[in-house]
């Protein structure tokens, strides 16, 4: 049985035990109890979460786990010895060490990521490079895995995060089962971007979601404000004003990081060279490509690709 120790601390976020779920679904699939999760703190006892209910957890020992995951909040809070003490400990004694979302801060105040390539949620990975310097943080990961220590990024990557290790020990065929039971699709890639440009588009109106839905089909095309327009039902000068309202961008804008966020998947999940996916995507050549990758993800393609080889290797 392989024995999960799961660590929080006061004020603890809810959205990490997405990944203890995810173990959970993993003992239904395989029809056995394959993992065994037990809920750490330092003192034991209830821990307090921050929607303000507790949990009932164990005291740090010597208890051996082959992973170890350090829960994350919405705040970074002050780091005890005892917490340190027992992630130097975790990362000497257990198989692997996960940290999703701001549990990257424990390992790093213990000097555990120094030297090494990990990710946190994008909110606070300026604040991560800036306290430690010393670590490699890639501010747009969904995970990265150096060695035997896992990071992630915030919220639902955490879910990603466990996929991973379920496929890791038990193969891609589990963690689709997984998947499945926790209707998600299969775990994105850890090189995958947290950067999403749908998410930056949220219109209020059926016509303009339309002209974003007819754009993300067409991306080869011009797709110009009047054939957008057209796909919404709106004069051009209508569509613009209205575009903007909406989403606080100009078409032009949304479609660039439209195409941008295309090319970037292709880059992760194939093995297209940059002039065709420049083609595909609607940037005809590619360093028109490059120029809006350093515009909307401030790193050009040839890092993006770079980075989801290197995490697909490790």
């Amino acid at each position: 049985m392989h024995r999960i120790g799961f660590v929080v601390f006061p004020r603890f976020q809810l959205m990490g035990f997405a990944a203890v779920t995810a173990f959970e679904m993993a003992n239904s699939a395989l029809g056995e109890p394959a993992y065994e999760i037990e809920l750490l703190s330092e003192a034991g006892g209830e821990v307090k979460s921050s929607a303000g209910f507790g949990v009932l957890t164990k005291a740090f020992d010597e208890t051996p786990y082959e992973t170890v995951m350090f829960g994350a909040g919405t705040t970074i809070e002050p780091m005890t010895p005892a917490l340190i003490a027992f992630s130097r400990r975790a990362v000497e004694t257990s198989r692997r060490v996960a940290a999703p979302c701001t549990g990257a801060f424990v390992l790093a105040e213990a000097g555990l990521l120094d030297g090494r390539r990990a990710t946190t949620h994008w909110a606070f990975a300026r604040q991560l490079q800036e306290r430690f310097p010393a670590v490699k943080v890639e501010d747009d990961r969904i995970f990265i895995v150096d060695g035997s220590v896992w990071t992630s990024a915030g919220m639902t990557a955490s879910i990603d995060l466990a996929l991973a290790m379920i496929e890791e020990d038990h193969g891609q065929d589990v963690a689709r089962n997984v998947a499945r039971k926790l209707v998600v699709y299969h775990r994105r890639a850890g090189g995958q971007s947290q950067f999403s440009a749908l998410l930056e588009l949220e219109p209020k109106s059926d016509r303009v979601q339309k002209s974003i839905d007819y754009a993300k089909a067409n991306l080869r095309g011009v797709l110009s404000v009047e054939e957008l327009a057209d796909a919404a039902g709106l004069s051009p000068r209508q569509f613009s004003r209205a575009f903007r309202a909406e989403t606080g961008q100009s078409p032009a804008k949304a479609v660039e990081n439209l195409r941008v966020e295309a090319a970037r998947l292709m880059m992760e999940q194939g093995r297209h060279s940059m002039d065709v996916i420049a083609v595909e995507v609607g940037f005809a050549d590619p360093d028109r490509m490059r120029r809006a990758f350093l515009r909307t993800l401030g790193q050009p393609p040839q890092t993006i690709r770079r980075n989801a080889r290197e995490s697909a290797s490790a």
